[in-house]
């Protein structure tokens, strides 16, 4: 009996890793996008069993000094599957990983990156996200809908540095800009700009190839906000879903266009006087509907920016 305890535990640690490797089956193939920068790309659609969560972007990059993360994905093991990735290239230290925004796609990775060492950083609004009933809400729903891959042990980490407005950083010769860029999307996005290579990881302000996952979000303020991000003049630059864009300028286009066909479709509505089930029912969606996540998205987007317009009317 003992003896087979003693096996046990010794196959225990080779158990557990091949549970770790069986978890991810989706590909991950980070992608060179200058000198020090690297992304991997999610896949289309919503986040769901198929795609095993993975339907985000994240970035890292490489510095002599140790690694900056943007983003660790949407599950633990998909974190894990990154890290691998990372070590494939370099063998540095991760530093750092600065959080776009504190959504479920792209935060519950985190516990995996702490546990390494690494220095989380966010904008000082992600405290809104962080001490509001949707934190508890939305794990328990992943739980559900992603389970084994967001299970019991999957938690919310917080920042160990809350950041302003604008911060630049140095790390092995390699120079950083994070600046806020909402309220648009949420009200916490950040984005980072790598200067040598002129590479702008944008987070969920640019959603490329799919519809936008808008919610509540105040959609006048993200369309200013993309102006920030062309400001930056980045030669790449790497959304929150779908590939990177070597035509920054071009690409925000689609975001940008059903953003305000969002808001001129549904403000007409109000100003006359439509109900929003008859505004949603006329309105010809025949641009979008091919679009992944269109059935996951466009209808609450749609429904929040109705009522969005109707403060927006009322001048609040």
């Amino acid at each position: 009996m003992l003896k087979r305890l003693w096996l046990f535990c010794l196959a225990l640690p080779l158990l557990v890793h091949a549970a770790d490797e069986a978890a991810v089956t989706v590909k991950m193939e980070p992608q060179r996008l200058g000198r020090h920068s690297w992304y991997v790309q999610g896949l289309p659609g919503a986040a769901s069993a198929a795609n095993q969560g993975f339907m985000s972007n994240a970035g890292f990059a490489v510095t002599p000094a140790g690694v900056v993360v943007f983003d660790a994905l949407g599950t633990p093991p998909l974190a894990q599957a990154l890290v691998r990735q990372i070590r494939r290239i370099t063998a540095a230290p991760i530093r750092y990983v600065i959080v776009s925004h504190y959504h479920a796609d792209h935060i519950y990775g985190l516990q995996v990156f702490k546990a390494l060492g690494a220095e989380i950083w966010a904008h000082e609004a992600a405290r809104q996200y962080l001490n509001s009933p949707e934190l508890q809400a939305r794990l328990a729903q992943r739980r559900e809908e992603l389970f084994p891959w967001v299970d019991e042990n999957t938690r919310v980490v917080p920042p160990d540095r809350y950041l302003g407005e604008e911060t630049e950083f140095e790390l092995g010769g390699v120079h950083f800009s994070l600046r806020h860029v909402g309220p648009a999307h949420a009200p916490d996005d950040l984005a980072l700009f790598v200067h040598e290579d002129r590479v702008l990881f944008a987070g969920d302000l640019v959603f490329k190839g799919r519809i936008p996952f808008v919610g509540d979000a105040d959609s006048r303020s993200w369309l200013r906000s993309l102006e920030k991000l062309l400001a930056f003049n980045a030669r790449v630059l790497v959304p929150g879903h779908g590939a990177a864009s070597r035509d920054p300028r071009a690409d925000l286009t689609l975001t940008r266009d059903y953003l305000t066909f969002l808001r001129r479709a549904m403000g007409q509505a109000v100003a006359d006087m439509v109900p929003f089930e008859e505004a949603y029912a006329r309105t010809d969606w025949s641009r979008w509907r091919r679009l992944p996540a269109f059935n996951e998205a466009n209808r609450i987007n749609a429904y929040n920016t109705y009522l969005l317009m109707e403060k927006e009317a009322l001048g609040q």
